[in-house]
């Protein structure tokens, strides 16, 4: 029985289109895109969405769940909840678990955990050395057998350069993405905030702007030895920008990506040292903010993700400088998202390029389009919708999120997986 989904604005990030018309879903994929509301069979399923926005489902590269090894601060349940209540139709996880995931068996199990209690897509990726110790490479070539997306040793940066290079070549030879973290190792360590006045006014560890350059001018540069597929994960600061774009000119295979905090949030929403408001790498000033959204709406940062990294409440409550990094994202990313849109700095269709299509084009998958035979994973949203957050709302185990109490527009109507309504707001 084939699903009619009316009255709907479509938002189309492949066509750069935001149109009226109706969505018809057969199966698990979308059988038609068509302008109006056309004649109804009469055994028609039809969902009116009421002038409300219909979208692919956002594709979110880079969840951190904590199974194995954490389930207390998120599981594969709790997870799939929240990304479902957010929009997210397809997680992409992290691999800096506990144990990490660095080979199949583990791989394996994550897999079938994921598949047995999350709603949505749940793909893996795998670490790219051993423990993501950065010494020696993972059996790329089992993983990628197993199911891998990518690999990654997320935050932990490869600091020798010939184990890097060895691990990008090999990579290369199998046509699997590698995803680094951009940041000088050593200047790096330690930093809970950015450098400048307001760091040395709160007497906090800080790191330059200047680490993330050198870390992404090292990683162009074995790419340029290799030829490897390499994925930024977040380009955060202005001065990454132009060596980015070089890279791209160049015709490198290179696409970067950026968190949803560093796009809508500065240094100064750290104030009185509020921890949830602690990432990595930490929250950049202004311009570099300014600059890093125009970079997502002009294209040449490609793909927008929540860096969802849930933390509980006693790695959180201690002073700044030793509080853990991070902080959720799944359920607030569509509403966070929404900031950018109403203050005039991206269109929809441009935003979901980056949520949606790009993420889905740089893995290989099917998904992030409103096109016939793509699947029918699909979010309905009211972008206007006004609210004041709380966090103990949310759906995710941990609750870290610097949202908390603030005034957000932006809400989740529905929400479907390959056809199937997996959420549904109350």
């Amino acid at each position: 029985m084939a699903h009619y989904f009316i009255n709907a604005k479509l938002i189309d990030p492949e066509a750069g289109t935001l149109t009226e018309g109706t969505v018809i879903v057969e199966g698990e994929q979308i059988a038609a895109v068509v302008a109006g509301t056309p004649t109804l069979p009469g055994d028609a399923q039809i969902t009116d969405c009421q002038g409300k926005y219909l979208a692919p489902g956002i594709v979110d590269l880079g969840v951190k769940v904590c199974e194995p090894g954490e389930r207390h601060k998120e599981s594969y349940r709790s997870a799939g909840m929240a990304a479902a209540a957010g929009g997210v139709t397809t997680m992409i996880t992290r691999p800096d678990t506990d144990p990490p995931i660095d080979s199949p068996e583990v791989l394996e199990f994550v897999t079938r955990r994921a598949n047995e209690a999350a709603p949505v897509h749940v793909i893996a990726m795998a670490a790219l050395t051993k423990g993501r110790a950065g010494r020696e490479m993972t059996e790329i070539g089992f993983l990628m057998d197993a199911g891998a997306a990518a690999f990654t040793d997320c935050d932990h940066v490869i600091s020798d350069t010939k184990v890097f290079s060895r691990a990008l070549t090999y990579a290369r030879s199998l046509g699997a993405l590698v995803i680094a973290h951009p940041q000088e190792p050593i200047l790096s360590a330690g930093a809970a905030a950015t450098s400048g006045k307001f760091a040395s006014l709160r007497g906090l560890p800080a790191v330059s702007p200047m680490a993330e350059r050198m870390g992404l001018d090292r990683d162009i540069a074995l790419i340029e030895m290799t030829g490897a597929k390499y994925h930024a994960d977040q380009i955060t600061t202005a001065r990454a920008l132009p060596a980015l774009k070089r890279a791209k000119d160049n015709g490198l295979d290179i696409t970067a990506g950026v968190g949803i905090h560093h796009l809508t949030l500065n240094a100064l929403d750290v104030a009185d040292y509020r921890t949830f408001f602690k990432l990595k790498p930490p929250l950049r000033d202004e311009e570099d903010r300014i600059a890093v959204v125009e970079a997502v709406a002009s294209g040449l940062i490609d793909i927008i993700c929540s860096m969802h990294t849930p933390q509980d409440e006693e790695s959180k409550r201690l002073p700044f400088e030793e509080a853990a990094s991070g902080a959720i994202g799944l359920e607030t990313l569509l509403p966070a998202a929404m900031r950018l849109v109403h203050a005039e700095m991206m269109d929809l269709p441009t935003l979901w390029r980056a949520l949606s299509l790009n993420p889905a084009k740089r893995l290989g998958l099917p998904g992030g389009r409103l096109a016939v035979g793509a699947p029918a994973d699909l979010v309905l949203f009211d972008p206007n919708a006004p609210f004041v957050l709380d966090r103990a709302t949310l759906r995710s185990k941990s609750l870290n999120t610097p949202f908390d109490g603030m005034r957000m527009q932006g809400k989740v109507l529905q929400t479907y997986v390959s056809g199937t309504c997996v959420y549904k707001a109350s």
